[in-house]
């Protein structure tokens, strides 16, 4: 099986939106349902409802991979998983490196869904002297210190940044003179790397936040539908009707 120093996905040659590569790992998992549930086929409409796009978008984006289906049948499950799969590059064997051994770095070390997607966990780095050969997820830790050497014995070229924001930097820089090509960022904060280098931020608190903006506008629509305003501020006590332990409060009270 190729390794990813020499191999990479050829995505870009064949000029594929960004958007439409965002959007392949949805169908590639739709698909993935399907193929375990022994269905053979499987129409637009239904496989886009799976996925959760427009089922025009999803015809569009298969149709940069040069796959149309078969009207009134749809398209072949094991075939596009196939044909996804290449287009990703998940058909060859990728090292992965993840550097910070914390909570999230252990919990990404343990998580077994990598190796069926065609990932592999090939080394495991930290900064902190006594975690140097911890095992964790049965492999052992190693130190920064030889974080180069890990790189280039390992031939990684995605590396995972779980480390504080502070020494985020840092690492991407120290990954990034290794070799490493690619990398996904868990650290909340910005990484500077040259051209020909990929960043992917994951920003947990920031997807919360964007939650808690939903469900604020879904308050505010309910408010408005019971004929409140959901603009106006709350309601305060009017001063005579705000009660203290020892009776009414001031309306103003001394400084």
């Amino acid at each position: 099986m190729a390794t990813g120093r020499t191999h990479r996905p050829a995505t870009r040659s064949r000029g594929i939106p960004e958007a439409t590569v965002a959007r392949l790992p949805l169908y590639l998992r739709a698909l993935t349902a399907l193929s375990e549930r022994s269905v053979p086929t499987v129409s637009s409409e239904e496989l886009a409802a799976a996925a959760g796009v427009n089922s025009a978008k999803l015809r569009k984006d298969f149709s940069y991979l040069g796959s149309y289906g078969t009207r009134g049948v749809g398209y072949d499950v094991e075939y596009l998983v196939y044909q996804i799969s290449r287009e990703l590059g998940l058909t060859q064997d990728w090292p992965v490196a993840i550097v910070g051994i914390g909570n999230l770095g252990a919990a990404l070390a343990n998580y077994g869904g990598f190796a069926s997607r065609g990932f592999r966990v090939a080394a495991l780095i930290d900064a902190d002297p006594a975690m140097a050969g911890t095992p964790v997820a049965g492999i052992a830790v190693q130190h920064t210190d030889d974080l180069d050497r890990i790189i280039s014995d390992n031939g990684v070229s995605i590396g995972v940044i779980t480390t504080p924001p502070g020494a985020a930097q840092q690492v991407c820089d120290r990954l990034v003179a290794a070799g490493v090509t690619s990398i996904l960022n868990f650290a909340p904060t910005v990484l500077s790397v040259p051209e020909g280098v990929d960043v992917r931020k994951v920003d947990l608190s920031i997807e919360l936040q964007i939650l808690a903006f939903h469900e604020q506008r879904k308050a505010g629509e309910d408010a408005s539908q019971e004929g409140e305003d959901p603009a106006a501020p709350p309601m305060r006590a009017t001063p005579a009707s705000r009660k203290g332990p020892d009776g009414d409060m001031p309306a103003v009270m001394p400084a």
